[in-house]
């Protein structure tokens, strides 16, 4: 088959077009199907394991990608874990642990969801990465909404990345305000447009004071944080009481600074996750509630998938450098022809 592998660890040019002999390695186990890969997101997570910062989980394939787009041409389809009643032909998107730069793929049957009504493959294959992570720290982890709160804010780091255009129409959609932080006002008038509140241009505006005097003094109930290092002393600042503060990743470095009488005395929680390494069960669970919540959403277009730009497979370092720019907005994704 086809496929992207990194050659070794370093810059895009790592990337290197192959033909693998075999289809797939290892082969397909109890609860998984193979599928015929119509087109792959890219994430940042690729380019950490790219440059060897994201270690390949045991038993996972060393190819990239973790997010993708195409028809399910064989497996274990009776398994219990098929809870939409998929079979051979039905077309699917997926999160799996790596893998989907490549011709065939396989995922775990638990992970696969049917393309939702009206989506073309390239769309399909911008929603697993982030939706999943987005439902599962947002409203899994972060609570937004739950327990009894009613209408929440949540401030996003990043806002015209895949994640950020994703939490954007997700939250708002349920009912949430949203305020999110970019790094130029072109970013920013795309994120109002998809349903932001406030967009902050980190670059010429102190997001703790605009974040404070937006909900009048309140602050934010919820920050979902990519950047940490710096940031998360400064995020304290401008969380709620009883605020929760869910970090994704640490692009600002892992060292934090923070003062911990906050947390006490306005009962903060600060807490965070990663999705890779985390069990088929856990992922199946949230996939049932995508299914069940939020692909009714983007079958009526309250949602819409945000594709900035489209690669062939064998251009996937060109994707790449983009994805390090951080110049797109939404999701970057490949075509496998």
């Amino acid at each position: 088959m086809r496929a992207v592998e990194i050659s070794q660890y370093g810059a895009p040019e790592v990337l290197k077009a192959v033909a693998r002999p075999d289809l797939v390695v290892p082969p397909i186990g109890s609860g998984e199907v193979l599928i015929r890969v119509r087109a792959a997101g890219v994430n940042r997570p690729d380019v950490l394991q790219r440059q060897g910062f994201y270690p390949v989980p045991a038993g996972g394939s060393d190819l990239p990608g973790l997010e993708l787009a195409g028809e399910i041409v064989g497996g274990d389809l009776a398994h219990p874990s098929n809870f939409f009643s998929l079979e051979v032909g039905s077309r699917v998107c997926a999160l799996v642990v790596g893998g989907a730069y490549a011709e065939y793929c396989i995922a775990p049957l638990a992970q696969c969801l049917p393309v939702p009504k009206g989506l073309s493959d390239v769309e399909a294959a911008s929603l697993p990465e982030t939706f999943f992570t987005v439902w599962s720290n947002v409203f899994d982890r972060g609570r937004l909404g739950l327990d009894g709160r009613g209408p929440e804010t949540l401030l996003v780091h990043g806002g015209s990345s895949g994640i950020g255009v994703t939490a954007i129409q997700l939250v708002t959609a349920m009912g949430h305000d949203v305020i999110v932080t970019v790094g130029n006002d072109e970013k920013a008038s795309a994120c109002k447009k998809l349903g932001a509140v406030l967009a902050i241009n980190y670059r010429t505006q102190d997001f703790v004071e605009e974040v404070k005097s937006f909900t009048h003094g309140k602050g934010a109930n919820v920050i979902l944080d990519m950047v940490a290092g710096p940031y998360l002393g400064r995020n304290i600042h401008c969380l709620s009481d009883d605020g929760r503060i869910v970090i994704i990743a640490t692009q600002g470095g892992k060292i934090s600074e923070i003062d911990a009488s906050q947390v006490l005395r306005r009962r903060l929680t600060i807490t965070g996750s990663t999705l890779r390494a985390r069990s088929v069960d856990f992922k199946g669970s949230i996939a049932r509630s995508l299914r069940a919540y939020v692909w009714p959403l983007i079958e009526n277009q309250t949602i819409k998938p945000v594709i900035h730009e489209v690669f062939e497979l064998e251009a996937a370092a060109s994707a790449h450098r983009l994805m390090e720019s951080s110049e797109h907005i939404g999701k970057i994704v490949l075509t496998v022809k």
